[in-house]
């Protein structure tokens, strides 16, 4: 089967030699495993990261990838409900352990360690593998799993999201901001969103955001509060000098659910204001297997359709990770196969 393999780490202007398309043997399936062969996977800023070293744990080489549809090629003998041609997902969260309020020891992304799904074909347990919602295309099937798993957590369980509250999601454009920005829409919350481009705010405002702010102006939180009149709930991926700012933003008694550090360590926190207005202040990292149903249960009873940004041919699999580093994507950018 062909794959794209990471071959060696390093600057991502060494990425085409070091991500390359091989040819690597097709999976063997056991008795409850099922092989897919994948249409389409989608990239993840953990990919990219792990491209340039910046991961733990990284063994080379290594098929990347956390997220694909596909189709159903051979099932295990002891496999029900699934068929040959059956159009699937896979839930790429891997051994999440017996508590639903935190992983496991044992827990592990599809991608790294295990192979993962920028292949033509991939061997999974059936547990990890669903059918396809039926409203969405093979693409954007194929945009859904980590980003509409990591963000359904953060909205839903951890940020406990009611209808009509006012909700911040910074970092418009991103996979799973994407993603949280129709989840919050659909339970009737009224959203605001920041981005360093105004082209992706007015994207964010046709899918229905009440108004964004543009990062890159140094008083942004000021004039989103102004806006906004203050936020019950933030949904960050970011960290950095972010949080500072989403400290004077959220509402006495809100919630900040952080799931990503882009902009690297927190450099300032005033604990001053965290318990003085009584905040809530939460890490959420993917989800179990139960947020992934729920998750997919959601998505199909409000018809959310996940942002595509781009598609690129498994070929061409480089310029598609040089297109995430550049930061211009809305939605998630998708390698065909």
């Amino acid at each position: 089967m062909k794959a794209v393999l990471l071959k060696n780490t390093g600057n991502i202007n060494e990425l085409e030699k070091n991500l390359v398309l091989d040819v690597l043997p097709v999976p063997v399936i056991q008795d409850e495993d099922v092989l897919i062969r994948i249409k389409y996977a989608a990239l993840n800023h953990r990919d990219l990261w792990i491209t340039k070293g910046l991961y733990a744990g990284i063994k080379l080489p290594i098929v990347l990838g956390s997220d694909c549809c596909g189709f159903i090629e051979e099932t295990g003998k002891n496999i029900a409900g699934f068929k040959k041609g059956d159009e699937v997902i896979v839930n790429p969260s891997l051994d999440w352990g017996e508590s639903e309020n935190f992983q496991g020891g044992k827990y592990r992304i599809l991608g790294l360690p295990d192979n993962g799904t920028m292949a033509e074909f991939i061997s999974i347990n059936k547990s990890k593998v669903y059918k396809k919602p039926p409203h969405l295309s093979m693409s954007e099937a194929s945009a859904l799993p980590l980003a509409g798993l990591t963000a359904f957590r953060a909205v839903f369980i951890k940020g406990r999201l009611l209808k009509g509250e006012k909700v911040l999601i910074t970092g418009a454009g991103g996979g799973v901001s994407a993603i949280a920005l129709l989840l919050c829409i659909k339970a009737g919350a009224k959203v605001y969103v920041t981005s360093g481009s105004e082209e992706k705010i007015n994207k964010a405002r046709y899918l229905g955001a009440t108004a964004g702010v543009n990062y890159k102006d140094e008083k942004w939180d000021e004039a989103l509060k102004n806006i906004s009149g203050g936020v019950d709930l933030i949904i960050d991926g970011t960290g950095g000098d972010c949080i500072a700012k989403c400290l004077n933003i959220i509402n006495p008694g809100g919630r900040i659910v952080n799931y990503g550090a882009t902009l690297g360590a927190v450099k300032s926190f005033d604990v001053r204001k965290l318990f003085w207005k009584q905040i809530s202040f939460l890490g959420t990292t993917m989800g179990s297997d139960q947020d992934f149903s729920e998750m997919l249960r959601f998505v199909e009873d409000n018809k959310i359709i996940p942002a595509v940004d781009r598609v690129f041919e498994a070929v061409k699999s480089h310029e598609a990770f040089i297109r995430m580093n550049s930061a211009e994507q809305f939605g998630k950018i998708l390698i065909k196969f």
